[in-house]
């Protein structure tokens, strides 16, 4: 499954891959005005989140060959 979703992955564009991040932007704001109290989240622990959500993407993208 995830071989062809590579494949498919592989016939984007740059501009399709910045319009799913912005669809991605725009359905964040939906949640936070959803949900205000997110807001109220600590900002490092949104740091941590972040750099463990980044690892696996930066280690595949300049470290693996």
């Amino acid at each position: 499954m995830f071989k062809k979703l590579n494949e498919r992955v592989k016939k984007l564009t740059l501009m399709d891959i910045k319009l799913v991040k912005l669809a991605v932007f725009f359905a964040t704001i939906i949640v936070v005005k959803l949900f205000p109290q997110l807001l109220k989240i600590e900002y490092w622990i949104l740091i941590v989140l972040m750099i463990v959500c980044s690892t696996k993407p930066f280690y595949n993208f300049w470290m693996k060959k």
